[in-house]
């Protein structure tokens, strides 16, 4: 009996072009059967507050609306969508993305630079696989630039620089002119973008080249127009290309075989800032690729339903790097699950997502530790809300910085004000099960606690143990006498008895 094909959407809202990609996935493979793009270019319609202006926030309403109808029919679990360095920059993103949610018919997440950079190395190797050798991936984007190297699908490496075609352009060619001067001044000041990273990249090295977006995709096309055919991307005709745009003296006079109209007001940026790539990493050679953010998406909403989620391994790796007491987060992450079955129905807890993040903060909830015991939760709190978490959106990392932040000492207004308000009661929720978890294995013994139960109304929680259990563990009984002290403080109620 054939397996049956699924679907799935992965929707990239960059900073120049919106882009849908939809496939057909079965067994282990996946097909791409449709693609849409739009060109928004959101980072051209902010302001000189970085606030994203009334029009293009339209323009680009119209558009998710469009990419909403086509979606409409797929499961939500089989769609992503994410928004790059222009809604991580805008200070009126929040407001948009209320709107941009509506719009596209399910909630968009805001991913870091590096994380987007991991996806885009990600897709690439779906266009073009080679474990072989490693690979060097540049991506110019509307408002920045990613920078990855690594092998097959994974990248070991990555980096996000603050520049793109879109804010290049608009920085040193806004009137549309393009003089020798401007392309110097525009090549510099992405050359010392660079420098964060070209001696370490040029240490770590690669054996390949690739680049990624419109943009590369755009200056192959048309010097493959201009020379003999070959896309590949080499110094001598880029340098020849650059020059060919200052000879041109203004994008209104630009007439450039494969160079599509609506590119054409950006290119001078994206010139400028493939070409500092060139010369300060010392590139030889580049191979344009079709792959991009979206392809890795795909890639990466499959591993997630198919039991291959990064994000797992990525608390694994935190783990391993601040040195957590693993059997101990095991225990709370039982005792959690535990709470969480018996109260998600009241609570109305999502039995996957909920848990999952739950999960995930048991495992994490001491990485404080390894900067000092005192106050370790905000430390915690701190290094997950500011780490590079591969996998994580950013809004993925606040739940979680949330609820290590709150699983000891006080719950604090500050906290969970940094929350959508519409998420705020779910995740005090949580945090009581973490915290409650937490303080049930302060023994810190071997054996998981899971043998009591709990309920819950609207303001008491009741914990019922087994006979002669607290007798038997009476620091554990002032442990849960001092918690009820802390949940008074939010008008919980905290009883607890053992069973007769």
């Amino acid at each position: 009996m054939p397996t049956p094909t699924e679907t799935y959407a992965a929707i990239d809202l960059g900073s120049n072009s919106f882009h849908m990609v939809v496939a057909h996935a079965q067994e282990d493979r996946i097909q791409i059967i449709d693609k849409i793009k739009d060109m928004v270019r959101l980072a051209g319609g902010l302001d000189e507050d970085d606030r994203l202006q009334e029009d293009v926030m339209n323009i680009a309403l119209e558009c998710l609306q469009r990419f909403g109808q086509r979606i409409k029919n797929i499961p939500s679990a089989n769609v992503r969508a994410v928004g790059t360095n222009t809604l991580r920059q805008a200070k009126n993103s929040a407001s948009f993305l209320k709107k941009a949610n509506k719009a596209l018919g399910m909630p968009i997440e805001i991913i870091s630079g590096r994380e987007e950079a991991r996806l885009i190395f990600s897709g690439v190797g779906y266009s073009n696989y080679n474990e072989q050798e490693q690979r060097l991936v540049i991506d110019i984007g509307g408002g920045s630039t990613e920078f990855a190297i690594g092998i097959g699908y994974d990248a070991h490496l990555t980096e996000s620089l603050q520049m793109g075609c879109v804010s290049m352009t608009r920085r040193f060619f806004s009137s549309g002119e393009i003089t020798a001067k401007k392309m110097r001044k525009a090549i510099l000041a992405a050359r010392q973008e660079l420098e964060l990273i070209e001696i370490h990249y040029k240490k770590i090295g690669w054996q390949a080249c690739l680049g990624s977006s419109g943009t590369i995709n755009s200056i192959s096309d048309v010097i493959a127009a201009l020379g003999n055919g070959d896309r590949t991307i080499k110094p001598e005709p880029l340098y020849k290309l650059r020059d060919r745009l200052v000879g041109a003296g203004h994008t209104d006079k630009l007439k450039l075989e494969g160079l599509p109209i609506n590119r054409v007001p950006v290119f001078p940026g994206g010139v400028a800032i493939l070409c500092a790539a060139f010369e300060s990493l010392g590139i030889d050679s580049m191979q344009p690729s079709e792959g991009a953010l979206r392809e890795g998406l795909l890639l990466d909403l499959f591993g997630r339903l198919h039991a291959r989620d990064i994000r797992n391994s990525t608390v694994q790796e935190m783990q391993q790097r601040y040195g957590v007491d693993q059997q101990h987060a095991e225990n709370v992450k039982a005792t959690a699950t535990a709470c969480f079955i018996q109260l998600k129905d009241k609570w109305k807890l999502d039995a996957e997502n909920d848990l999952r993040l739950l999960g995930w903060a048991s495992s994490l909830h001491e990485i404080g530790l390894a900067i000092s015991h005192s106050q370790y939760h905000k430390h915690g709190a701190y290094l997950l809300s500011n780490s590079d978490l591969a996998g994580f959106s950013r809004e993925v990392q606040t739940q979680l910085a949330f609820l290590v932040r709150c699983h000891r000492r006080k719950l604090v207004d500050e906290a969970i004000s940094q929350l959508p308000e519409e998420l705020q009661g779910r995740m005090y929720n949580l945090a009581i099960i973490l915290r409650l978890s937490v303080v049930l294995n302060r023994h810190r013994l071997v054996d998981k606690l899971t043998d009591f139960r709990i309920s819950a109304n609207d303001d008491r929680i009741k914990l019922t143990f087994p006979d002669a259990w607290l007798e038997n563990h009476p620091l554990t009984e002032a442990d849960l006498e001092s918690e009820a002290e802390y949940l008074k403080a939010i008008k919980i109620k905290l009883v607890f008895s053992q069973a007769d």
